[in-house]
């Protein structure tokens, strides 16, 4: 059974960092594109970041980029999503995800999903 497990979730101020970690559990982690997405209320789920097996394989929304940085640690069968100076408009829960194929920013191309984790922006 395939599980994603998120963590490091929680309140930040503006300007500050937090940082996310996702480990992968039942799946041959090299296999698949680890990516991030986030969904607000009432909002659709969107892209964050991805990561290949490689970091030749890497993409960011045009939001994130410069300030949020994707890594994944391959013996750990962990991903981390490291976020930097946050906005309040990145508030939202922020998922984990593990899929094949192209395109790495498509929700469509990801087979497995964690539960989430709330990230809460304050001014």
């Amino acid at each position: 059974q395939v599980q994603l497990v998120e963590s490091g979730g929680g309140l930040v101020q503006t300007g500050g960092s937090l940082r996310l970690s996702c480990t992968a559990s039942g799946l041959t982690f090299s296999d698949y594109t680890l990516g991030w997405f986030r969904q607000a209320p009432g909002k659709e789920r969107e892209f964050v970041a991805a990561r290949g097996w490689s970091a030749g394989v890497t993409s960011y929304a045009d939001s994130v980029r410069g300030r949020f940085f994707i890594s994944r640690d391959n013996t750990k069968y962990t991903v981390y999503l490291q976020m930097n100076s946050p906005k309040p408009e990145d508030t939202a829960v922020y998922y984990c995800a593990a899929g094949r194929g192209f395109p790495i920013d498509s929700v469509r191309k990801y087979d497995y999903w964690g539960q989430g984790t709330q990230v809460t922006v304050s001014s």
